[in-house]
């Protein structure tokens, strides 16, 4: 399986914080850069690339930034890795016709597995959706935690 690159990290981290955000009003590149431990210059290429991809809108001024274009409940990991990473496969020849970009001409023995690891991965990055990091990040913040005094 590809690693998933640190700009993909940081482009799922940004979303993210547009998704705990989300309803708020825009909020400021320096404020997502910080809160995620996003380089800013970094993020402004990502937040334009997603822009453009139709995921987050911007509005200038003094109190422009950025927001999700849709919910986080309705946006899944998945689209954005394959948004700024491409295809989700653990090997080449499940990203087109195994017989063109297969050395053994697609009679491959693996390929079966190959295609059961893109199945699982794919089902998990595509039923994850942002709102589901809005609410562990909350459960998490809400977990009890005994104060001991001496």
């Amino acid at each position: 399986m590809a690693f998933i690159s640190q700009k993909c990290q940081y482009a799922l981290r940004a979303i993210h914080e547009l998704a705990k955000q989300y309803g708020r009003g825009p909020i400021k590149i320096a404020d997502i850069a910080q809160t995620q431990a996003i380089p800013p210059r970094f993020l402004e290429v990502i937040l334009g690339q997603l822009k453009q991809g139709g995921f987050v809108e911007s509005q200038r001024g003094s109190e422009g930034g950025y927001r999700l274009v849709r919910t986080p409940r309705d946006l899944t990991v998945g689209e954005i890795i394959r948004f700024v990473q491409g295809p989700i496969a653990p090997v080449a020849c499940l990203q087109g016709d195994p017989r063109d970009s297969c050395e053994l001409g697609g009679d491959c023995v693996f390929i079966p597995m190959w295609a059961k690891v893109h199945q699982a991965v794919s089902a998990i990055y595509d039923t994850t959706t942002f709102q589901d990091f809005v609410d562990e990040e909350i459960r998490r913040k809400t977990i009890y935690v005994p104060a001991y005094q001496i």
